[in-house]
């Protein structure tokens, strides 16, 4: 049996659902993107072109719906099946977008590099419990305005894994369309055995940007999966009752997933988000606090409901270093998004709101990690009858440790952490150093980047990769990319 936590009744959800919709009619969706305008408006929504608000009704999102895959998966460079967006299959991959990394010698935040990022890459390869890469730093060596494309082009010359992506502009996700349909294949064997999401982000309460809306309409007509990720903040820029925060959350994720129906139908689509409680004292938003998770889990059930995929960031800290409040934090959001069933839970390795990588937080997560999919395994028979067999035999001796049935099911029944999580005596602490976890953490990043294995992708492709991403770094007054190590 696989343990499972639903947070709303389902009278709760059905009720839920039902607001969502009548908001989508009154007081409907803002959208600043033309086409998305133009389908909706052929689809029989009420479009007010001056205010630039579709008044969507119940019809035409539901129908949205049914044409919506419930179930999708991505593949490695390698063209094998390795996350399953569906059911309640859990994946996790590193959290996204950070500008700075946590340096680990100073434990102060500095500005990401080049170098960084690649580092990053292949310690996220050598960690199996991480089931898919992100572009989850931002580089501060190269233009702003290639920054979405650039984290792409660093992982696709160093990962096998898939990858959540995500394009800061429009004309950019072109560019990284074409690296992405360079290592797939084409762009049909890339639309087959997709490698990539895109994350796509409306704006809180009930907006879809330009930038936003092209991305998802470009990603359906490609049959590249879109990640909605939508970022209700209860208090500020949406209510602050969770149940109420979840009807918005429903409402932008119902509209985009129309606005992506509508451009492809069947186009894979993930119901996801972002949001948080609102810190009322310090005018912030907790990615830690109990209340965003709650409204996480709570719009998964959602999601769920609807047959949809599902994704959310969790298993994140606010906290600036590897402390207690990152563990406490990062473990919470992680096993409640596991018992969930979130298909795809983002935040590995993020801190301080989501704006700070960290490679000894990144190792600590995996253990997490490690341990929240050891508990949704939940507890099996294994033998029929489960003991009265083996007890019988051992009768009152207590010497089950030299007994085969133990060789035989240890590795399963228990998650066996790596020597980050310190499980030995004091005595023994002390006499290896007595190592803090960061300092543990920081030895066991050297170590499993010393294991990685080279992508596979040839140097032709790295030449082809290379020369897409110095075009577009050429026209905003970038001459020459900075240096890749070999792969």
């Amino acid at each position: 049996m696989r343990p499972k936590l639903e947070i709303l009744h389902e009278e709760l959800v059905h009720q839920i659902i039902d607001e969502a919709f009548g908001l989508l009619l009154d007081p409907g969706v803002r959208v600043h993107n033309q086409e998305a305008l133009d389908l909706l408006a052929a689809a029989g929504a009420d479009v007010d072109r001056e205010a630039q608000i579709a008044h969507i009704p119940e019809k035409i999102a539901r129908r949205a719906l049914k044409t919506a895959p419930s179930e999708f998966y991505l593949y490695n460079l390698d063209g094998e099946p390795v996350v399953h967006y569906g059911g309640d299959d859990i994946h996790f991959d590193p959290g996204s977008a950070a500008i700075t990394i946590l340096d680990s010698k100073t434990q102060e935040q500095r500005t990401a590099v080049t170098a960084d990022f690649v580092k990053f890459v292949k310690l996220v390869e050598t960690l199996p419990q991480i089931d898919a890469q992100s572009t989850a730093i931002i580089c501060g060596d190269v233009p702003e305005e290639i920054g979405d494309l650039y984290r792409l082009y660093i992982a696709l010359n160093f990962m096998r894994k898939p990858i959540i992506t995500g394009a800061f502009r429009k004309d950019t996700w072109w560019t990284m369309k074409d690296m992405l349909a360079a290592v797939a294949g084409g762009e049909v064997a890339l639309a087959e055995k997709p490698i990539a999401v895109f994350d796509v982000c409306p704006s809180p309460p009930l907006l879809w940007s330009d930038l936003t809306c092209q991305n998802m309409i470009d990603c359906a007509r490609a049959g590249i999966p879109s990640e909605l990720v939508s970022m209700p903040l209860a208090g500020a820029t949406s209510p602050v009752t969770l149940a109420a925060a979840v009807v918005q959350h429903a409402a932008e994720c119902l509209s985009g997933v129309t606005i992506c129906q509508l451009a492809e139908e069947g186009a894979p689509i993930v119901w996801g988000g972002s949001p948080a409680a609102f810190d009322m004292r310090q005018g912030t938003t907790p990615m830690g606090a109990v209340g965003t998770w709650m409204i996480d889990c709570a719009y998964t059930q959602v999601g769920k409901s609807l047959n949809m995929p599902t994704h959310a960031y969790l298993g994140m800290t606010d906290a600036k270093i590897v402390d207690a409040q990152s563990g406490l934090e990062s473990s919470g959001g992680a096993m409640l998004a596991a018992l969930a069933g979130v298909n795809m839970i983002s935040g590995a390795g993020m801190m301080d709101f989501e704006s700070c990588q960290s490679y000894e937080k990144l190792v600590i997560d995996a253990e997490i990690i490690g341990m929240a999919k050891r508990l949704v395994g939940g507890v099996e028979k294994r033998d029929d009858p489960i003991a009265l067999t083996l007890i019988r035999k051992m009768g009152h001796r207590a010497d089950y440790l030299a007994d085969p049935h133990t060789l035989r099911w240890f590795k399963e029944e228990f998650y066996i952490p790596s020597p980050v999580i310190d499980r030995g005596s004091y005595d023994a602490w002390k006499g290896a150093g007595a190592k803090t976890a960061f300092e543990r953490a920081t030895m066991r990043v050297e170590e499993l980047l010393a294991t990685y294995q080279p992508s596979s992708i040839t140097k032709e492709l790295r030449n082809e990769l290379s020369a897409i991403t110095t075009k577009a770094a050429q026209t905003f007054g970038m001459d020459e990319l900075p240096t890749l190590p070999d792969a």
